[in-house]
């Protein structure tokens, strides 16, 4: 034990996650579930979604062949001022205090296309996105447009048993001026290299997301890591591991506001074993932050400039 950092001691275990099924017909039963899941770590399971292995897996087929391009042809796509394309290794850093350099990871963003005479076309996170070449990667465009509207219903899904965690109305979320047409990125992400957190290395630093919530499919890859107390000293962090059919969902720092600081964002990071790693991250805002609360898309406007999130 003496040999070990005190960051290796305090990664203590596999953290055990709740599991939400979709499918269940009583919705009140699942909010009592997912109200314990988000007052104790903010992250849980969700099953029985919906969403086919079929198309997880050309999405990540897809995923892998526009990173095993030449960074060349990477490059002409790369992310533009509405934050949209790709994004290089180091090209985010997340925990500046504990990072020596930038996330050892290269991203793809895919976001909501509004009306170009729609009230928010000259918005962040608005604009139509930008794509890979159809003769370099066929089919790519098409795939990653279906995977986001199903990630999307699933995450709609999901708000309705928010809303009764919060004892709110099952349709809270679900209006116009909330979800109706909402703000939500899709990132793929490729992680490479072995990270080594006494030196500073992360495959991706720690950090909490800073929408409504996150949909995330992995590979099956180990490390995500979560820690569900932050205020703890030294922070204890948990191995999050993948399960075959279901997708890790956790809370984002707009769902913390909302409800007053009652459900918590929880800070996660990645680190690297050597293994590449591949993930897409769904990131679910709303369309009320920019009608009534100009100030937050202010906010996530300057941090989507300083780094792009994760897991």
């Amino acid at each position: 034990m003496e040999n070990k950092t005190e960051e290796e001691v305090s990664i203590i275990k596999v953290s055990s996650l709740t599991c939400i099924d979709l499918d269940n017909s009583d919705l009140h039963q699942s909010a009592v579930l997912l109200k314990q899941a988000c007052l104790d770590s903010g992250f849980f399971y969700v099953i029985n979604h919906g969403i086919s292995e079929e198309l997880k897996d050309e999405a990540f087929e897809h995923s892998k062949k526009f990173f095993a391009l030449p960074l060349e042809e990477k490059m002409k796509v790369l992310r533009n001022e509405k934050y949209r394309g790709y994004a290089p290794f180091h090209d985010s850093l997340l925990d500046p205090e504990n990072q020596v350099r930038g996330d050892y990871k290269e991203g793809f963003t895919i976001g909501f296309e509004g009306s170009k005479d729609g009230p928010h076309w000259d918005k962040p996170f608005h604009s139509p996105n930008i794509w890979p070449n159809p003769d370099v990667l066929p089919g790519w465009r098409e795939t990653m447009e279906k995977y986001y509207q199903e990630a999307l219903r699933v995450c709609k899904s999901i708000a309705k048993i928010m809303a009764l965690a919060l004892d709110l109305d099952v349709d809270y979320f679900n209006t116009p001026e909330m979800l109706g047409n909402p703000i939500a990125d899709m990132v793929l992400f490729h992680y490479e290299g072995k990270s080594d957190p006494s030196k500073g290395i992360y495959a991706c630093g720690a950090h909490s997301d800073f929408g409504m919530m996150s949909l995330l499919a992995t590979d099956g890859v180990m490390g995500l890591q979560i820690c569900k107390d932050k205020d703890v000293k030294p922070q204890k962090w948990e191995y999050t591991p993948s399960i075959k059919g279901a997708y890790i969902v956790n809370l984002g720092d707009l769902l913390e506001r909302w409800s007053n600081g009652y459900f918590k964002s929880t800070l996660h990071r990645v680190l690297g074993n050597g293994q590449d790693r591949y993930s897409v991250s769904f990131l679910l805002y709303s369309r009320r932050i920019f009608s009534h609360k100009p100030n937050l898309i202010d906010i996530i406007s300057q941090k989507s400039s300083f780094y792009q999130t994760c897991s």
